[in-house]
C-alpha cells in the first residue's frame, strides 16, 4: 500500500529573526511529482519537477521480514521519525530542493506485494532523474530498492552497466530460506544476478564473525563475496578501507549503496533488532559512505533497521540521518 506526502514530519525549528543563511532541511522539501496518476496523489502530479540527481525520500514501513527472520518488530515506524530526525538539521547554500515520495507500507504480511510496490516508486524516482534514498523498514528494503534499480535499467536499456552493491552491515544477509525475509535479500539477488547472466558484485563492509555461522561464511566464499570484518573497520584502518572501497568503486558503472544501522556499535546505534557488540565506528563508515557518495556513480542508496521503540535518547536516529545527511 502507498501512503502519500505528508508535510506534517517537515517541521522544525524557525531562525529567521537571525542574520545569514538559516534554513533548514524541512525548508527544501518539497513533493515527488509522480508521472504516472495515483487515485489518493492528484496533488504530486501538480508538484514541481525535481532537479537531475536531485535526492528523493521513499519509505518503506515494514516489519514483516524482520517478523520472518525471529528478530525484534518495530522497524515499521522508522520512516516517520527518520523524517523528524533529518528535517531539523541545517540546509547547506549548495543543496538542491529534497523531494519525499511518501511511503509503501506493509501491514497486511505481503512482504512480497510491498517490495514489489517499493520496486515501482525507486524505477519511477530514476526515471526522473532522481536519486532515490530509502529509508526503511527492515533489511528486506534492500529486495525492493535493487528491484526497482534494475527495472529502470531494463527500461533504459543499461543492463549492460557495470552494478557494484556496498553493503554496510554486520550480517551477510545470504540466508537462502524461503519465504524471503530480512535476511535473504542478497541472496536473492545473487540468484537475479545469475538469471540475468551478469556478475553478484557484492561487497560488504562490516561483517561480525560472531553473528554469523559457518554456513554464511561458506556461502559468502561460493557467491565470491568480498567482505570485510568488524575488527578490521576500526580508525586505524581506515586509510586501507578507503583504497579498498576506492578500486571497487573505479571497477564499477553504478553503485548501489544500503546501510544497516546494525554495523555501528550498540552504544552509538541501540535502536536496531541485533545491536554490535563491537560494530564499526561511525566516523569510520560515515567516511566510507562520502568517499561512494563523491564517486559520482551512486544511483539509489537506503537505510535499514532502525527501530525507534527500541532507541535511546534517539541516538540511532541521529547517527542514521547523519548518514542520510552525507548521502544528500
Amino acid at each position: 500500500m502507498r501512503v502519500p506526502f505528508d508535510d506534517k514530519v517537515w517541521s522544525g525549528r524557525s531562525d529567521d529573526d537571525e542574520p545569514g543563511d538559516t534554513r533548514r532541511i524541512f525548508n527544501q522539501v518539497v513533493p515527488f511529482a509522480f508521472d504516472r496518476a495515483f487515485p489518493h496523489e492528484d496533488a504530486f502530479r501538480a508538484a514541481p519537477r525535481i532537479d537531475s540527481d536531485a535526492p528523493v525520500i521513499v519509505g518503506f514501513g515494514s516489519d514483516e521480514g524482520v517478523r520472518r527472520n525471529q528478530g525484534r518488530i518495530g522497524a515499521a515506524h522508522a520512516p516517520k521519525e527518520l523524517r523528524r530526525a533529518l528535517a531539523g538539521l541545517p540546509a547547506k547554500t549548495s543543496m538542491v530542493a529534497l523531494a519525499d515520495a511518501g511511503d509503501v507500507v506493509c501491514d497486511d504480511g505481503d512482504l512480497e506485494g510491498a517490495q514489489a510496490e517499493l520496486a515501482n516508486v525507486v524505477s519511477d524516482v530514476l526515471a526522473s532523474g532522481g536519486r532515490p534514498l530509502v529509508f526503511g523498514g527492515g533489511h528486506e528494503v534492500a529486495w525492493g530498492t535493487y528491484s526497482g534499480l534494475r527495472l529502470h535499467q531494463d527500461h533504459a536499456d543499461e543492463a549492460a552497466r557495470k552494478l557494484l552493491i556496498i553493503n554496510f552491515d554486520a550480517h551477510f544477509d545470504l540466508r537462502q530460506k524461503r519465504p524471503a525475509n530480512s535476511g535473504t535479500p542478497f541472496d536473492q539477488i545473487a540468484s537475479d544476478c545469475a538469471e540475468r547472466g551478469v556478475p553478484f558484485n557484492y561487497a560488504c563492509f562490516g561483517i561480525s564473525d560472531l553473528g554469523n555461522t559457518a554456513s554464511l561464511f561458506a556461502h559468502a566464499e561460493r557467491l565470491g563475496v568480498r567482505y570485510v570484518l568488524d575488527i578490521d573497520m576500526q580508525e586505524p584502518q581506515l586509510p586501507q578501507r578507503l583504497d579498498d572501497l576506492q578500486q571497487l568503486l573505479d571497477a564499477a558503472d553504478d553503485v548501489y549503496l544500503t546501510i544497516d544501522l546494525d554495523v555501528l556499535p550498540a552504544a552509538t546505534a541501540p535502536g536496531v533488532s541485533a545491536p554490535a557488540a563491537l560494530g564499526v565506528p561511525l566516523s569510520v563508515v560515515e567516511a566510507l559512505v562520502q568517499r561512494v557518495r563523491a564517486s559520482g556513480k551512486l544511483r539509489a542508496a537506503d537505510i535499514a533497521e532502525y527501530n525507534p521503540s527500541l532507541d535511546q535518547d534517539k541516538r540511532t536516529a541521529r547517527a542514521a540521518v547523519r548518514l542520510a545527511y552525507r548521502l544528500l
